[in-house]
């Protein structure tokens, strides 16, 4: 098994409560599938960004301010960044766990981490931007209550 990746110089450990599943108010099971594998048998980088996706998109729905929204409104991916810290493998399950890191003006960032056999594998940050009429605009007031309500917390 390879070492894992967090003793790169160029890459910071996670804070320690980013890699206990219980800081994070929402955790889903995913199953690993045959063609997530790359050439060595482990979980392929596609896989785990979309497995990641599969868990963002399940604490957006549950934003309901989000369904609230003007027309004209969109909420839109602006950066994700995937840290690998060990391999995944087929056919064992997954459990991301997402919650809100940062609330800004106009933006979020959503912060999860993938499990498997009871370790931590990856974690992401996605920063999402909220834009009205093509531009940034500052978040309502319900959304930020509900973004609020999302929070990842040392448990």
């Amino acid at each position: 098994m390879a070492a894992s990746a967090w003793r790169r110089a160029d890459m910071a450990k996670p804070e320690g409560w980013r890699l206990d599943a219980a800081s994070y108010p929402v955790c889903e099971t995913f199953q690993t599938r045959f063609q997530d594998m790359d050439v060595n048998g482990h979980l392929n980088n596609v896989a785990f960004a979309a497995l990641f996706e599969s868990g963002r998109v399940l604490l957006n729905w549950r934003l309901r301010a989000q369904g609230e929204r003007a027309a004209n409104e969109r909420m839109m991916v602006a950066a994700v960044e995937i840290n690998y810290l060990a391999e995944g493998n087929f056919p064992d399950p997954v459990e991301i766990a997402t919650g809100i890191g940062r609330i800004g003006t106009s933006s979020w960032t959503l912060i999860q981490a993938m499990f498997q056999n009871g370790r931590v594998i990856a974690t992401c940050d996605t920063v999402v931007v909220c834009r009205t009429d093509g531009e940034a605009k500052p978040l309502r007031a319900e959304m930020v209550a509900e973004l609020e309500a999302n929070l990842a917390r040392a448990a």
